[in-house]
């Protein structure tokens, strides 16, 4: 039995990273909701096409999502004001780091924040990573 329901997926600009989040985790996870937010209309539109249940677009779905979510996976820059070009803006940043929800965040480097230590892995490797960290949270032990 699940223990999470509300998943929800951040990301921006084109939306491949989500688009490729969405099809990872609907493969893997048949019974859980998918809520794809993308910074924009690009994102949202290419994160549907690949499977989400629900999307939105901007600021205020990601404050309200956040609230409500068990786990938030995105890019690092989520929690990052000003990143991913200027797409994410303060308030998305704090709601996101704010939220009692388990954030999976890959350490894509497109908000001038480095993690030390992380390996460079393919973004193939890093989702493969991320699909077994929230099985951890989908499973009862």
């Amino acid at each position: 039995m699940e223990k999470i329901q509300n998943v929800v997926i951040i990301d921006g600009q084109g939306g491949s990273l989500g688009k490729a989040l969405v099809e990872s985790m609907k493969s893997r996870f048949k019974s859980i909701h998918v809520l794809a937010i993308g910074t924009n209309s690009l994102a949202a539109s290419a994160m549907l096409r690949s499977g989400a249940d629900a999307i939105a677009t901007g600021e205020n779905p990601v404050v309200v999502a956040s609230r409500n979510a068990d786990v938030i996976i995105g890019p690092l820059g989520i929690i990052t004001a000003d990143a991913l070009h200027g797409e994410i803006t303060p308030l998305m940043a704090l709601s996101v780091a704010q939220s009692k929800a388990h954030k999976i965040l890959l350490p894509i480097s497109k908000c001038n924040v480095s993690v030390v230590g992380r390996k460079n892995l393919t973004l193939s490797e890093l989702f493969d990573l991320s699909m077994e960290e929230i099985s951890q949270y989908l499973v009862e032990k």
